[in-house]
């Protein structure tokens, strides 16, 4: 008698579950690029127009280095909205147009910060 009242219980849940996911509920998808983000139309961007590039990663080989700039392929070298990309970092890129210098940093918000503690403050082992 148990055995069945185990199994209904059982057979309860699953179709409690069941109905729950065919209601139709979806959740966003971790996965997929952020607004704003395009790739490959070739098409110019309105941020590449007015300046606003965003450097989104650094790509760097033994034989050739770039960048995605705005959502753009760009070869060391190569111009992006009139500037030229003349250096590629780990974690920043430069892009010169004319004499005008501009660096682009992979995590702007982030403040580096040395790891070293002041002379005379560190704690001596014990």
């Amino acid at each position: 008698m148990a055995w069945l009242v185990l199994i209904e219980a059982l057979a309860a849940l699953v179709l409690a579950l069941a109905a729950g996911a065919a209601s139709g509920q979806s959740f966003p998808d971790p996965t997929r690029p952020p607004a704003g983000f395009h790739l490959g139309s070739g098409s110019p961007r309105s941020g590449v127009a007015t300046g606003g590039l965003v450097l989104q990663s650094v790509l760097i080989f033994p034989d050739a280095r770039s960048a995605i700039i705005s959502g753009e392929h760009v070869l060391l070298g190569q111009k992006i909205g009139g500037q030229r990309l003349v250096k590629v970092g780990e974690t920043e890129v430069v892009l010169l147009n004319g004499a005008a210098r501009r660096t682009l940093k992979l995590f702007p918000s982030v403040d580096k910060r040395s790891t070293m503690a002041a002379p005379g403050t560190e704690n001596p082992k014990q």
